[in-house]
């Protein structure tokens, strides 16, 4: 692994100089009068940029791009628009969600309960008789501001009589209409299957309402197969939906279901160059005991990140280390106990001996101190800087846990799970929740952070939901959730070039700069001067990823 952080060192350097080459040759396209944000070191801004192939070969005023300019040089006139870096979510579960794009309602943002059921209906209407409906997941109950609550059979039935419709909240619950249950084998005279609640209204009827995590499981388990074709066809369509949305690349974190399938379903994207969105993902297993965890150190070496390219690669481990450690949100507290952190440890550590990042989920005070705790004793063993070994989450993290990370060399993800979750925090969490997770304290830190989603099951995914929450604290719905919010520059950096690192790729993206891949977005208002509260409706009119055209509001 350090010999692969080398080579992206070199390769950072021989873009570097592959730009020094292509300079004083004539761009492929030049982008003049415009506010372009290049998020560089500086956070400068430039009025005009070129691009030759893939990569950026200019930045500056409109002047010092003229000699870009060619006789078969584009030229777009950004008529004053603002452009941005393309970006980059570090860490989601978009690879898993494709499988069921051509299923999915989304109800991202969707503030009106009435308007959840219009979309539902929609969807309807383009489905045939019995194809499955689905929310799965990215919605809350508190967003609707008109009526904050779930879904009732009733409502259901009367606008899919013929289809069954699901939706998924959360990882704790399933509100469902007749013909649903029915596919998922639930009948009020049946037993209830294992670890479900089936809810019942006074008189003992079903309300439509499944709890408890194994109903997720029973409704995914339902959807069928999805063919090789339509999988591919899928990350197709969540691809351009990230485009439209303004993200040019992301992390992935597999998570529970994830097969070898969903990833096949990018790969194939990628081979048939196809590729709109960069992909990377880490090597996701749920070790569950001590055979499991025996089994994973075995196989351990066989893990060979850094085997693809720009677009496609496997960069390590994550988002879960030892499963029964995985802590939840809204869980009050994290009692991991000491043999099950000594199983933590032992994988780590097998890890650490292969070279191989790991991102791991740690969200509770008793989750993060004892991860810390094992990871000094992995690095007194084998060290681990130069790994990038992440925390993701650190909702309840305190400032002795940020200097201990600082000795370690080890990162942090921050998501934006409160902008549909934060309802629910204060219910378990009581005024903590304003501080979950710390960003003002993350961001004075030093240490190095960015921002993403956790789409798309407990998160909507649009980046520009996230940025709003950073700067204003609001979940959808507007309710304040968060006190420690940062400055929208702060936020659009790690959302940015703070987040490049994450994916080994400093050298190519993150910022706009000679060198570094055109991938970029312009948007329909300024994101630097609009008001606050205006920043979770901006919207790419184009986005660009490595120099090609890959969303165009005007072609829509």
């Amino acid at each position: 692994m350090r010999l692969s952080l080398a080579v992206h060192a070199i390769a950072t350097f021989f873009a570097l100089i592959w730009s020094t080459i292509a300079f004083g040759q004539a761009a492929d396209l030049v982008l003049t009068n415009g506010k372009i944000v290049t998020v560089n070191d500086q956070f400068a801004t430039v009025q005009a940029l070129a691009i030759k192939s893939e990569r950026i070969v200019g930045v500056g005023r409109d002047a010092d791009i003229d000699k870009f300019r060619g006789p078969a040089t584009r030229l777009m006139d950004l008529q004053g628009r603002t452009v941005i870096p393309g970006l980059i979510d570090n860490h989601a579960h978009y690879m898993r969600a494709a499988e069921y794009w051509h299923r999915e309602v989304r109800l991202d943002g969707v503030t009106s309960h009435k308007r959840a059921i219009e979309l539902i209906q929609e969807k309807v209407r383009e489905s045939k008789p019995g194809e499955w409906v689905v929310v799965l997941g990215g919605w809350s109950e508190e967003q609707f501001t008109d009526e904050p609550r779930g879904f009732t059979f009733k409502e259901l039935d009367e606008i899919a009589p013929e289809n069954p419709v699901a939706l998924q909240l959360f990882y704790f619950r399933v509100y469902a209409n007749t013909a649903a249950l029915k596919g998922m084998g639930i009948d009020a005279n049946a037993p209830e299957p294992a670890n479900i609640k089936v809810e019942r209204d006074p008189q003992g009827k079903l309300t439509g309402a499944l709890n408890g995590g194994a109903a997720i499981g029973l409704l995914r388990s339902k959807l069928g197969e999805v063919a090789r074709d339509k999988a591919v066809q899928n990350a197709r369509a969540l691809m351009t939906d990230l485009n439209k949305m303004g993200i040019t690349a992301f992390q992935d974190q597999g998570g529970t279901g994830v097969n070898a399938n969903h990833i096949k379903a990018f790969q194939l994207v990628h081979d048939s160059g196809q590729m709109t969105v960069r992909s990377f993902y880490n090597y996701y297993e749920e070790p569950r005991s001590a055979a499991d965890v025996e089994d994973l150190l075995g196989r351990m070496p066989g893990i060979k990140p850094f085997q693809g390219d720009d677009w496609f690669d496997l960069t390590g481990y994550g988002e879960t280390l030892y499963f029964p450690l995985h802590d939840a949100l809204l869980a009050k507290v994290a009692n991991p106990s000491a043999e099950a952190l000594q199983l933590w440890q032992r994988l780590g550590l097998g890890l650490a001996k292969n070279g191989i990042h790991l991102n791991v989920h740690a969200q509770l005070r008793g989750s993060i101190e004892g991860f810390l705790t094992a990871m000094e004793a992995i690095n007194k063993e084998k060290p681990i800087r130069g790994l990038r070994w992440t925390f993701s989450h650190l909702d309840q993290a305190q400032p002795q846990d940020l200097e201990r990370m600082k000795r370690l060399d080890v990162y942090a993800q921050i998501h934006s799970r409160p902008t549909i979750q934060g309802g629910l925090m204060f219910k378990v969490h009581g005024d903590l929740t304003y501080d979950m997770p710390p960003l003002r304290m993350i961001q004075d830190s030093g240490i190095p952070w960015g921002l993403g989603s956790d789409a798309t099951a407990v998160t909507p995914s649009n980046p520009f939901y996230t940025l709003w929450w950073a700067v204003t604290g609001k979940m959808i719905g507007g309710k304040q959730v968060l006190k420690q919010t940062i400055s929208r520059e702060e936020a659009l950096i790690a959302h940015t070039r703070s987040n490049a690192p994450f994916l080994f790729q400093e050298g190519n993206l993150g910022s706009l700069a000679p060198g570094k891949y055109a991938d970029l977005l312009v948007l329909d208002r300024d994101y630097l001067t609009v008001a606050e509260d205006e920043i979770k409706d901006i919207k790419p009119i184009l986005t660009m990823v490595g120099g090609k055209v890959v969303y165009d509001a005007a072609r829509k």
